[in-house]
């Protein structure tokens, strides 16, 4: 797995956390935006992924 998805992947999981810690204190707002996060970092994760694999089956050099 491409090191950048790995990085977004991780993002993903502490906006995650962050987001419930968020909404159990009971700031909706501040947890509403760190599910906005969630869903931009899930899918820069699925595009590196892709883009990973696709590379790597065309035999492309990474970077």
């Amino acid at each position: 797995m491409p090191r950048l998805a790995l990085y977004a992947l991780a993002v993903c999981v502490l906006a995650v956390a962050a987001a419930v810690v968020s909404f159990v204190r009971g700031s909706v707002f501040i947890g509403v935006v760190w599910v906005l996060l969630v869903g931009l970092s899930s899918n820069m994760a699925f595009y590196y992924v892709k883009r990973g694999r696709t590379q790597a089956r065309d035999g492309s050099p990474t970077g």
